[in-house]
């Protein structure tokens, strides 16, 4: 007899290669089942079950089913798909061709746009898009940790927009007309944009701490305030308007202020704003998953009741929450003001960060790596939809897309109803009850 064969040590656990069906009968000593009942799960099993169940293969899913629809309105709104479909059922071969060649060249045009360009002339223009997706995902990864840090400590923060738009005035006033070395300079300008969002995060949580006002409201109603706040400053000569012009911008960005090219002039959307960003990644990481301080953030967002219980001071905890959220939201604005837009920026400067820093947020589970995936999956998708644009595929897509990706995952239901995954102890507790509820009202 070849090979090795499983040995029970007593236990009921064979040893082995794989794990065989378990022997049942009078000579094993194993009873067989009875009828209606069931082997405990195996632990190859519980693996693989515990495994479709994760936040990893329901985000994986959300993306791939987000881009299966995506794919559909594709060649929904493709005119070579309607022409093709007017004769169908004379020739269907026609349509399916038509389907494919626009499903095909649009995500090849996302992923030319987005990742690697084949058709390049040389190997800095073949992965100049993976750098513009890295410089368009900067910002975002940095206001989403704002929120994802705020979502952690139970709050749910809506404000990022207005907390980039005040880092951005603090950085234009205290920073734009100083005359200092770029050592000096850009930290400072950086610096500056980030207590600005700081104190206007923190002025969101003092509030919430001593009014007991919801953040939402705090954080919508302030973002009207950043916006017209900023938008008078820069109509207005002698504080941020730019000398010589009745335009609202500000003067450009001083050059020692900029950030430096991270790879060089061949890829001037890649600056070293995304190495800080990435540092911020870490301290983030740090200070949630390590850190005392991130400990108690974490009580208070799980139960804010049992953390005052605790001795923990609520109130505090949700001002330095607010605190660090915002300052994250200044160092986005920093990201646009000192990389992206050097020629002056107006009241417009945080080009709907703030809002899509929400969805970073929400589809990075509010953890600091998924955040950052998140935000460069989004920019992938930003600077993938210029590309698909240019075949002739409405931009709007890559919205669609976008959104459906936060939908399915703010629905693990559905997903798991889609692909037939197992469904989570609470929900198989949830149905049992229900069907307990509907037999009592029955009888």
């Amino acid at each position: 007899m070849s090979g090795s064969t499983p040995i029970n040590d007593g236990t009921g656990a064979p040893h082995g290669d794989a794990e065989l069906p378990r022997a049942t009968g009078p000579l094993t000593g194993e009873p067989a089942p009875r009828e209606g009942e069931e082997f405990p799960p195996t632990r190859s099993g519980v693996f693989l079950k515990e495994l479709l169940r994760g936040s990893a293969v329901t985000t994986f899913l959300a993306i791939v089913l987000a881009m299966i629809v995506g794919g559909i309105l594709i060649a929904v709104t493709n005119k070579d798909v309607q022409a093709a479909s007017s004769y169908f059922f004379a020739r269907p071969g026609d349509t399916l061709v038509a389907i494919w060649q626009a499903v095909y060249n649009g995500y090849e045009a996302l992923f030319r746009g987005a990742v690697f360009n084949a058709r390049g002339a040389d190997f800095a223009a073949q992965i100049r898009p993976l750098t513009n997706s890295l410089g368009f995902a900067t910002p975002l990864i940095a206001a989403g940790l704002g929120v994802a840090l705020a979502f952690r400590a139970g709050l749910f923060n809506i404000g990022a927009r207005g907390q980039m738009l005040v880092g951005a005035i603090f950085a234009g006033l205290f920073a734009f007309n100083l005359d200092l070395p770029m050592w000096l300079h850009l930290p400072l300008t950086l610096l500056a944009g980030i207590v600005g969002g700081a104190l206007w995060g923190g002025l969101v949580g003092l509030l919430k701490a001593k009014t007991g006002a919801h953040e939402v409201i705090l954080t919508i109603m302030l973002n009207y305030v950043a916006f017209y706040l900023l938008l008078w400053m820069t109509r207005t000569p002698g504080l941020l308007q730019a000398p010589g012009t009745n335009q609202p911008q500000t003067r450009p960005t001083p050059a020692s202020a900029q950030f430096p090219d991270l790879l060089g002039p061949l890829f001037p959307q890649l600056d070293w704003g995304f190495v800080v960003v990435l540092a911020a990644t870490v301290f983030v990481w740090w200070l949630i998953e390590r850190s005392s301080l991130g400990l108690r953030l974490r009580a208070v967002g799980e139960n804010p009741r049992a953390a005052r219980a605790a001795g923990m001071s609520v109130d505090r905890l949700y001002i330095y929450a607010m605190l660090f959220a915002g300052g994250l939201a200044g160092l986005a604005a920093m990201n646009q003001v000192q990389g992206t837009v050097t020629t002056g920026f107006g009241a417009t400067i945080d080009a709907g960060i703030g809002f899509d820093a929400i969805t970073v947020a929400l589809l990075g589970r509010s953890r600091a790596w998924g955040t950052l995936a998140a935000g460069i999956l989004f920019g992938a998708l930003k600077a993938g939809s210029f590309s698909m644009q240019a075949q002739g595929i409405p931009v709007d897509i890559v919205l669609v897309v976008q959104s459906l990706i936060v939908l399915f995952i703010a629905a693990p239901p559905l997903l798991r109803a889609v692909f037939f995954l197992p469904k989570t102890d609470a929900e198989k507790a949830a149905k049992a009850r229900a069907k307990a509820a509907k037999k009592a009202v029955a009888a």
